[in-house]
């Protein structure tokens, strides 16, 4: 990994907390912000950290992007998953290198980009969308993050079914992801995993049923907060606004016990 940035390189111009520019480097190129304009071709040669000066003399720094950078920075038709989220999905099924993961929807492909990253260099998600000008969007998205080799793009309803099959993990984002319940036990390995991320508690509590029914186990609802702090001597403190509820997220792993879609307790749910 180069340390200096060439052209063709994505930058993260930084110039405080709440106002960062991701820019590809072009000799020719030029970003233009309300604190003056910066000839990216002045970027080229220079090392990843260094300052840069604005027109208007106001100090930039050139970052190299994190993933979270290209998360944040995708362009939207749709509400994406924080990272916050994504990061306890990715922990809680143990996604790694090599795994075949589904994903569904695809939306910008924010979360694509995450599983992607993580499933490097011989796994491969397969995103199902059933809106094709998303999946377009996305794919442009993808592409510039660098992951669109680990991704197979599928324009498709996944509550009709899953094609792919001894998966390692099922992640949702969509509406109705009880529907993909009986699917995504056909699809996954024993003890694959399992993840769901749905804004209402009654979402989440439609899927933990279908679950249960799905003799599926280890099955978990969680919420994560995140709060910032203000640190500064003598006046640290929580900040004023904070990214609070998003979603939850239900977690299970598939067992190999025969399901019973029609019975079991459809009741007994653990949140």
């Amino acid at each position: 990994m180069s340390h200096v940035i060439r052209e063709g390189d994505d930058v993260l111009l930084y110039l405080d907390g709440r106002r960062t520019y991701l820019v590809r480097v072009r000799a020719d190129g030029v970003l233009h912000t309300h604190k003056g304009f910066i000839r990216l071709g002045q970027l080229i040669g220079l090392e990843y950290g260094s300052p840069v000066e604005s027109s208007m003399g106001v100090e930039f720094f050139a970052l190299r992007p994190n993933l979270s950078d290209y998360v944040y920075k995708t362009a939207r038709q749709t509400q994406i998953i924080y990272p916050k989220d994504m990061a306890l999905i990715v922990l809680f099924t143990g996604i790694g290198p090599g795994w075949r993961v589904v994903e569904a929807g695809t939306g910008t492909g924010a979360l694509t980009i995450v599983l992607a990253y993580y499933v490097r260099p011989t796994g491969r998600v397969y995103s199902y969308e059933i809106r094709r000008e998303f999946l377009e969007r996305a794919r442009r998205n993808i592409e510039r993050a660098g992951m669109l080799d680990y991704v197979e793009l599928k324009h498709g309803d996944i509550t009709q079914g899953i094609e792919e099959r001894e998966v390692d993990a099922v992640v949702l984002d969509m509406a109705s992801p009880w529907l993909v319940v009986p699917h995504a036990y056909e699809a996954l390995r024993g003890g694959g995993a399992f993840a769901s991320f749905s804004p209402t508690i009654d979402q989440a509590v439609r899927t933990v049923e279908a679950l249960r029914r799905w003799s599926f186990v280890d099955i978990s609802t969680i919420e994560c907060l995140v709060r910032r702090i203000r640190a500064e001597a003598g006046k640290t403190r929580p900040e004023t606004l904070m990214r609070a509820h998003t979603g939850y997220i239900t977690f299970a792993r598939k067992s190999v016990k025969p399901p019973t879609p029609s019975g079991g307790n459809n009741n007994c749910y653990r949140l």
